[in-house]
């Protein structure tokens, strides 16, 4: 079931779900729209030939008020808002319509199990010809909540639980990867 807006209000007022900051005009019918905040990281391409899997990649760390993203380019990017959901909640992260018709893609893999907390690290793809120009605080994404028929038997505790700021790939962490290098 989705939650509508009043749903999100009671969960809110109820210190069930946890948005800081928010602003009521933040809170859409069925979602709460998240704003871009001032930490970006990007992929370091002088220092690695090519990404894989095992290895954790370098990053350049940017902190600004403004960001333009060239045309084909991907940028990872953070939420202003900390969510903490409970353990019987989930989101999907959508981005805004009228964010992407400027050819912007937003995503975050989608999906933020329940249990996660922390800012929110989103992925942005400009699919344009022409750069795009970010300023922080600017409604990005949104997120659109789903309650679960039960509580989670085992809800998210992992490698991205807590994150501040813009988070890179953890990937070279998952177990199975793991098993590879030894």
């Amino acid at each position: 079931m989705i939650l509508s807006d009043q749903s999100i209000r009671q969960y809110l007022t109820e210190k069930k779900l946890v948005i800081d900051p928010l602003e009521e005009m933040q809170i859409q019918p069925g979602s709460v729209d998240l704003r871009l905040g001032n930490h970006y990281l990007k992929i370091d391409s002088y220092k690695i030939a090519c990404l894989d899997l095992t290895s954790r990649p370098e990053y350049i760390e940017m902190i600004q008020e403004e960001v333009v993203i060239p045309p084909q380019s991907f940028l990872l990017a953070t939420t202003r808002e900390y969510v903490k959901l409970p353990d019987n909640l989930t989101a999907f992260v959508e981005g805004r319509s009228s964010i992407g018709r400027l050819g912007l893609f937003i995503q975050n893999s989608g999906w933020v199990d329940p249990g996660f907390e922390g800012e929110i690290t989103i992925e942005l793809y400009n699919a344009n010809d022409l750069p795009i120009k970010l300023v922080s605080g600017v409604r990005i994404c949104q997120l659109v909540f789903a309650q679960l028929d039960q509580f989670a038997q085992s809800p998210y505790r992992g490698k991205y639980q807590g994150q501040r700021k813009a988070t890179g790939s953890r990937v070279s962490l998952d177990a199975e990867l793991q098993k590879e290098k030894q």
